[in-house]
């Protein structure tokens, strides 16, 4: 029984250990042999597609204007560029707004009733004209050449869906110090558009072929996850353009970015679940492995650390486990630590050694996160209703 335990144990780190540092190591390696992302093609005879730019709104009176101005702003062909505002059935001037602005360059389309951010994002897509689709939110700032750039990827045949990189600002609109798991994840889907394509894109901005946004389009599942996987039934592939970057507030409220995460996981694990042919890799091939490792395994790791602290105090008699327990336990000592303190002035005085004790914490409260999501997946909920988080 104690080798059973064992075994339990180490096939426990080995699966941690494989969801945060394997999986992009194998990544690597396969990026010296396998080379695909975003192909510099000749220009000649290819022209800017016709493109839709799609805002999905919710309550959005304050940042609505501003949105508006810098995607009129945008340095793409005026002719070649339609502006459409999906509104979630705002409660406020939103939908004023809009309507008054920009001398008729703006469509709004208003959802018939509040079913989330996907349903009302149905109604822009019926009447986009554009070959390429933009879905953007409200939150999400551009640099000017942003729209030309990320459409430049379309070159490629190949390429259904195009993904921004996440870049952090703080309330002045400076450029501020990612969070470790933000350069973690957008690392990772570097490796991933280099080898073959992305899991996941950025819901924030990120644009894809109207074929693909046109057919199996879901009301009930988050748009980005969804129309990456919708690429990949159509034979192309996302890739991620570090060029394309879409800045984005913090949000200062650490219960609210709980929240958040907790919700994203949520809306994750309900396509994945309604997707769970795409794991077969005979049809296909590298990708099933990678949403296997990507996301499956990721959202796996609060059970495994459970299992792990439960065989490991089982285990304690062994020589050197009692070692491994304490170090778990100083782990999860230094997690408990900083959300004790991280309010006080010693905390917010930025010491050297703060972004290391941060590092627990947050890894903590992304399991916890995740084990929560669970929780609501198997009690019914799917976190239809979105409502952007006020940074």
């Amino acid at each position: 029984m104690e080798d059973i335990i064992f075994l339990i144990f180490w096939v426990s780190v080995g699966m941690v250990v494989y969801a945060y540092v394997g999986y992009p190591a194998c990544l690597m390696g396969l990026s010296l042999f396998r080379k695909s992302g975003r192909v510099e093609t000749d220009s000649k005879g290819w022209e800017l597609p016709r493109v839709s730019f799609i805002i999905t709104a919710y309550n959005e009176e304050k940042q609505i204007a501003e949105k508006l101005q810098r995607t009129l702003s945008q340095d793409y062909p005026q002719e070649k560029l339609e502006i459409i505002v999906a509104s979630d059935c705002s409660t406020d001037k939103t939908d004023i707004i809009v309507e008054g602005f920009g001398r008729g360059r703006i469509k709004l389309v208003r959802a018939p009733e509040r079913r989330g951010k996907e349903f009302a994002q149905k109604y822009a897509i019926e009447i986009a004209k554009g070959d390429i689709l933009i879905f953007s939110d409200v939150a999400t700032s551009l640099d000017v050449q942003g729209l030309r750039t990320i459409i430049q990827n379309f070159k490629d045949p190949s390429i259904g869906c195009v993904s921004s990189e996440d870049r952090f600002i703080d309330a002045e609109g400076n450029i501020s110090g990612e969070g470790i798991y933000v350069k973690y994840e957008m690392f990772l889907r570097k490796l991933e558009s280099q080898v073959n394509s992305l899991v996941g894109l950025s819901g924030s901005f990120f644009a894809a072929r109207r074929s693909v946004c046109c057919h199996n389009w879901a009301t009930d599942l988050p748009s980005d996850f969804n129309t990456l996987l919708n690429t990949i039934r159509s034979n192309m592939k996302g890739v991620i353009d570090p060029a394309t970057i879409g800045y984005y507030k913090n949000i200062t409220d650490e219960k609210k970015e709980f929240n958040r995460k907790v919700r994203t996981v949520l809306r994750g694990i309900s396509v994945f679940m309604r997707n769970f042919s795409l794991l077969n890799p005979w049809r296909y091939g590298l990708f099933s492995w990678q949403l296997f490792s990507h996301k499956l395994c990721r959202w796996m790791v609060p059970f495994f650390l459970i299992i792990i602290m439960f065989t490991n105090i089982l285990l304690v008699q062994r020589t050197g486990y009692l070692f491994l327990l304490l170090i778990q336990g100083g782990f999860y000592s230094i997690s408990l630590f900083w959300y004790i303190l991280r309010d006080t002035a010693w905390a917010k005085e930025g010491h050297k050694m703060i972004s290391w004790v941060k590092i627990p914490f947050f890894f903590i409260s992304v399991n916890s996160a995740i084990a929560l999501a669970w929780w609501k997946y198997a009690m019914g909920d799917r976190a239809t209703f979105w409502e952007p988080s006020k940074r």
